[in-house]
């Protein structure tokens, strides 16, 4: 006979229901939240100082304007994303993905932009005292909106538990660790679902819709009159992105666009276009060239340093000889050679010698990897800094004239348009730089379709498979030195292109102009930055990084000599939570957030 005995089941302790960073419950939290929102709007048609002394005119009833109207859209996002929280019928769509992360982000964002503004107006006028009804009241809003919003909750990390061994600063290092990732875990976004198909001409629209208001966005942040509306422009900017994408839309638009990519790039160039019809002068087209000519050269460096993972850093070197050559042959009466060539010939002069250059150099040197590669390519770019700076027909042979440069090269004149000239078309007028806007558009358009169909080709995977893992595709039977010499070849040609380009915008081509780094890009540091910054292999992001990189700088001329450094901190801060940069690669993205889902499901039919 056996006796079964049968072992007492101990009842597990019962999960602890999700809360939020701060005691409050649920409900209550969503309505402060939702409510804090309405009331930031309401606040932003009120007064918020009594006096004009503030820039954008803060004592206006009923009408927002300077920083109230980026505070206006803070609230907006806010009551729109806590509204869709509730479930209400027709704004289920504004959160495909997680609801209370874009609501605690937009939050977040609304506050800090309200209460630097309440903090920049009480340190310009002098107190507190300074302050309106309404600027009391947008803080107050904001704040109960944010304390709402912390109050939403979200599935906490699993703790990591102390050795108890530790010294009391490991035990104080462990338990800020924990803290942080409780509070990344609290903005955390579920990956929405997937999108629906739509009709073909309602995708079309989404992406019309999308390229708008990309195009309103970088219009208002390249027209921030004063430094004040700027910095409230980069808060809003980023956070009401971040709150975009926590929401899903973001992936949304993103595969919709990957349906339609010609249609996609086609209404990204005519929103670019339409850039110098929206200004009423040409000092905002100005930065707008040089942005194109910076991005230009930046994506011209993805091919080198993104797609085949050469690290160069003396790229800019490129940039100088296609400006140098352009320089020389289009009739300038600094260039001793006396010729003048039209502009196709000129442009196709700096790319094939840039090429020439970058044949040369690599030839030599790509056998080299990593950092060695890096150092040779980094004494290139000074050595034609060197070079081109004792050209002055006393240190060597006259043909650069040395620091002066080659001055007086004249405008561009394309089949009767005169470049340098104002035209009227449609009815406005279309200055000198926006002339040279719309020309370096058409060069950015050629570079971007070079780069997507190498980098679609064979060819292009040979680089991604050197710049994964050189070794094993060297196995694999690829030519790793003829694919990274035809990386560096087409690289230099697009940065000579472009240099060809920026001779006859600047008037005047010297040697302090290419640069390792320099206040003012474009130089090899902020090149390199763009890349890395915007995403490495993306078509997009070494364009977002270049016109991020050129334009937070010219706005942050108020900073002085703490312009730089400001700036550095920034980079690093970005680097230390978002090291694939800012539009990635799913693959790069991967890599560093080893966490995320994978990017496709497996199937008979494959991915």
């Amino acid at each position: 006979m056996t006796t079964q005995t049968t072992a007492s089941e101990t009842p597990s302790a019962p999960a602890a229901a999700p809360s939020g960073l701060i005691g409050l419950p649920a409900p209550l939290g969503r309505a402060l939240a939702t409510g804090g929102g309405v009331l930031t709007i309401l606040s932003t048609f009120l007064a918020w100082t009594w006096t004009a002394a503030f820039p954008g005119d803060l004592t206006v009833y009923g009408y927002p304007g300077g920083l109230q109207v980026l505070v206006l859209i803070g609230g907006i996002l806010t009551t729109a994303f806590g509204l869709a929280s509730y479930g209400v019928k027709g704004l289920k769509w504004l959160t495909p993905g997680s609801a209370d992360s874009a609501l605690k982000t937009a939050a977040l964002g609304t506050f800090a932009t309200a209460w630097y503004t309440v903090i920049a107006i009480s340190a310009k006028l002098g107190g507190l005292v300074n302050l309106e009804a309404g600027g009391f009241i947008v803080a107050i809003a904001t704040l109960a909106a944010l304390v709402g919003a912390l109050a939403l909750p979200y599935e906490r990390p699993a703790p990591d538990l102390a050795d108890p061994d530790d010294t009391g600063l490991e035990k104080f290092r462990h338990q800020s660790r924990q803290n942080w990732n409780n509070f990344k875990a609290a903005f955390a976004a579920k990956a929405p679902a997937p999108a629906p198909k739509l009709p073909a001409y309602a995708e079309i629209l989404v992406i019309i819709a999308a390229m708008a208001v990309g195009l309103i966005v970088f219009t208002y942040g390249i027209g921030t009159a004063y430094d004040q509306l700027f910095i409230g422009f980069l808060i809003t900017a980023g956070f009401g992105f971040g709150a975009l994408a926590k929401a899903g839309l973001v992936a949304r638009v993103s595969t919709i666009t990957a349906r339609h990519r010609n249609i996609t790039m086609t209404g990204a160039f005519a929103a670019a276009a339409a850039f110098p019809f929206t200004q009423s002068d040409d000092q905002y087209a100005t930065i707008g060239v040089y942005i194109l000519i910076f991005a230009t050269v930046a994506l011209g460096l993805n091919i080198v340093v993104g797609l085949a993972g050469l690290l160069d850093l003396g790229y800019v070197a490129f940039l100088g000889v296609g400006a140098y050559t352009a320089a020389l042959v289009s009739g300038s009466p600094s260039s001793p050679l006396h010729v003048n060539l039209p502009f196709w010939a000129s442009a196709l002069c700096g790319a094939a010698v840039a090429m020439v250059f970058g044949v040369l150099i690599g030839a030599p040197t790509l056998r080299l990897r990593g950092d060695y590669l890096a150092i040779v390519t980094l004494g290139f770019g000074e050595i034609f800094r060197i070079t081109v700076l004792n050209m002055d027909g006393t240190s060597g042979p006259d043909v650069t004239n040395g620091s002066n440069g080659i001055s007086s090269i004249p405008n561009l004149n394309i089949l009767g348009f005169d470049f340098g000239q104002e035209h009227q078309f449609l009815g406005a007028t279309v200055g000198r730089f926006a002339n040279y806007f719309l020309l370096m558009l058409v060069i950015t358009l050629i570079v971007v379709v070079v780069f997507r169909r190498s980098s679609d080709s064979r060819i292009g995977r040979a680089w991604i498979a050197i710049r994964e893992d050189e070794t094993a595709a060297l196995a694999m039977g690829i030519n790793g030195f003829r694919v990274k010499l035809i990386a560096f070849a087409l690289g230099a040609s697009m940065a000579g292109l472009a240099g060809s380009v920026q001779a006859h915008v600047t008037y005047t081509v010297t040697p302090e102009q290419y640069q390792f780094a320099h206040v003012v890009p474009p130089n090899s540091a902020f090149l390199l930055a763009a890349v890395v910054l915007g995403g490495m292999g993306t078509i997009s992001g070494p364009l977002v990084g270049a016109a991020l990189l050129y334009l937070i700088p010219a706005k942050l001329q108020f900073l002085g000599d703490y312009q730089l450094f400001a700036f550095g901190v920034a980079l690093v801060i970005l680097m230390r939570f978002r090291p694939e940069g800012l539009i990635p690669n799913r693959r790069r993205q991967l890599e560093f957030h080893e966490e995320a889902e994978a990017p496709a499901v497996l199937s008979k039919a494959g991915a």
